[in-house]
């Protein structure tokens, strides 16, 4: 197939900027662990899930950006650099997200919104420049309903989060996904190191809940037991899918590729981020309590966030065609069958469950994979 114009322009591999982008990812993740880990509740749920789902649309969306556009000029690096301000300034404002007249979250999340709008019109090929014009007033609608929302409390402001929540994930079905061509190789990669930035997080977040604490054989039991759940769930996905999702990404017809991304590496992927981020909060709150009977709220948090892990990658394999998902999905539902063992016996034993179901189900799958 001939090259389109401006083709040669894409990377095909993630930069050291791009790295250092995403060092501030793991700083919003952070702050996203916190707000649960402070409320525990469905309502402390909620606010995350507003806000991660708004935050990595566009996050998705400068991974976008960068698979189009490389940052390869000093213009573009200073606007790139810009966004992350943005990013940084957000993240910082996630706590008070929901504090009635603090509007540096909504602020903020409209200079990103502007930034990326203004470096992807940079882009050499008129049908990318064509898709973007196409896209923007849909992104900057729902900038203004957050900016909105962090104006107004109570109902008002969960309804604005919501419908800017709805207008963006709705919006690749509503603008359409034509026009924005992928180059797989480097799709594939920085999506894969927004879950590693992710998974690290649940590894500080254990150091953050040990801060203070003997370490004596409870936390190192639970502190352990805690890396090795990461662990597991770092080989459900870097243990070949990896490289398979590269591959089925480029086998992708052109035309129909913008959509299977937006499912793979959209839906599927804030799936598997508030997973960690629900485990995260989990492990947080109960690293100084490993011999102790969990109460609901944090049993739920780590057995939740592991198994709608693993639901995400199942539908995230199922959409790739990279192998069977049955036995990811047992054992997502194995693990909330551990949430007994949390409430009656400890969160060691709960963890030491889960390490064991999800273990478990990747050693099957290898061996049927094997035979």
């Amino acid at each position: 197939m001939a090259q389109p114009p401006g083709q040669a322009e894409r990377v095909e591999r993630v930069s050291t900027l791009e790295l250092f982008f995403d060092l501030v990812f793991v700083f919003t993740i952070t702050q996203l662990t916190g707000v649960i880990s402070d409320d525990p509740t469905a309502r402390g749920l909620l606010r995350v899930v507003l806000m991660l789902g708004v935050i990595f649309y566009m996050y998705g969306g400068y991974a976008w950006l960068t698979n189009a556009v490389a940052a390869d000029r000093a213009a573009r690096r200073l606007l790139l650099l810009g966004g992350m301000a943005g990013f940084l300034v957000l993240a910082l404002a996630v706590p008070s997200a929901f504090s009635e007249g603090d509007v540096a979250f909504g602020v903020a999340y409209l200079v990103v919104v502007g930034i990326h709008a203004g470096l992807y019109s940079r882009a050499t090929e008129t049908s990318t420049i064509r898709a973007v014009v196409r896209l923007a007033p849909f992104n900057l609608a729902s900038a203004v309903l957050v900016l909105a929302a962090v104006v107004v409390e109570g109902t008002a402001a969960y309804l604005l989060w919501a419908a800017a929540f709805a207008v963006e994930w709705f919006t690749p079905r509503l603008a359409g996904t034509g026009g924005f061509r992928i180059a797989p190789a480097h799709f594939v990669e920085r999506h894969g190191l927004v879950v590693i930035v992710a998974l690290g997080e649940s590894i500080v977040a254990i150091g953050i809940g040990a801060a203070g604490l003997p370490v004596d054989l409870a936390l190192a039991s639970v502190a352990v037991l805690g890396l090795l759940l990461a662990a597991c769930l770092w080989w459900a996905y870097f243990g070949g899918d990896d490289i398979r999702a590269e591959r089925a990404l480029a086998a992708v017809p052109d035309d129909r590729r913008g959509w299977v991304a937006i499912q793979a590496f959209g839906y599927w992927h804030l799936l598997m981020l508030l997973g960690i981020i629900t485990l995260a909060a989990g492990l947080k709150d109960t690293i100084g309590h490993a011999f102790d009977p969990l109460d609901l709220p944090h049993a739920l948090l780590l057995s939740g966030g592991t198994a709608l892990f693993l639901v995400a990658d199942a539908l995230f394999r199922h959409t790739l065609h990279l192998g069977p998902t049955r036995l990811r999905l047992t054992a997502a539902a194995l693990a909330l069958a551990t949430i007994p063992l949390g409430l009656t016996t400890s969160a060691l034993t709960q963890l030491a469950a889960l390490v064991l179901v999800v273990a478990g189900s990747l050693l099957f799958e290898t061996r049927a994979a094997r035979a």
